[in-house]
């Protein structure tokens, strides 16, 4: 059977955001153009990690002599989204896999994902299949650079960090042994 892509070549919005308290938390990725809404649940380290990429990208295609694609340094003031997820919020599928790239042709930025795969414990031959579904969303620089500094703000909005330990504090107090040669 055919994959089924939900493709966003110029969406209206792109953004990760969190539904539920911080500790159980779920990271949608949604993209929207007019009234279609894609949603696709992701892992919090999945969605940092994105954000991180594409700042990477991003960087490198500024540090080029002359920034021949114009990409912004900070996010320009008419890019930035604050507001919550597109209700409701029913993903597709939770995601795996991820690809992300740079289309020169559009200057634009690539994200792909795809829906997660349970192997079976055990076993050994995989068959290499199309995927069921994917999520392929192209975006200009400026709403890379507003997306990924989106999804690092919400990313971070969680539960504060020990600085013992490094591990995050929950609610309910927080509790860890120190090592004997502390």
């Amino acid at each position: 059977m055919p994959t089924i892509i939900h493709a966003f070549d110029w969406p209206d919005r792109v953004v990760v955001g969190a539904v539920g308290e911080p500790g159980s938390r779920t990271f949608y990725l949604q993209a929207r153009t007019g009234k279609r809404i894609v949603s696709v649940a992701m892992e919090k380290e999945q969605s940092a990690l994105l954000a991180e990429k594409i700042e990477e990208i991003l960087d490198e295609l500024m540090g080029q002599q002359g920034n021949p694609v114009s990409v912004p340094a900070e996010t320009p003031i008419e890019l930035v989204d604050n507001d919550p997820l597109e209700q409701p919020v029913d993903a597709e599928f939770r995601t795996g896999v991820m690809s992300l790239g740079w289309d020169p042709s559009t200057a634009q930025v690539v994200i792909e994902a795809y829906p997660l795969v349970l192997v079976e414990e055990g076993a050994i031959d995989q068959v290499e299949t199309e995927p069921a579904e994917m999520l392929l969303v192209r975006i200009p620089v400026g709403t890379a650079r507003a997306f990924a500094k989106r999804t690092l703000e919400v990313v971070g909005s969680g539960r504060p960090i020990c600085s013992v330990c490094g591990t995050p504090i929950d609610p309910d107090g927080h509790v860890h042994t120190l090592p004997d040669d502390f």
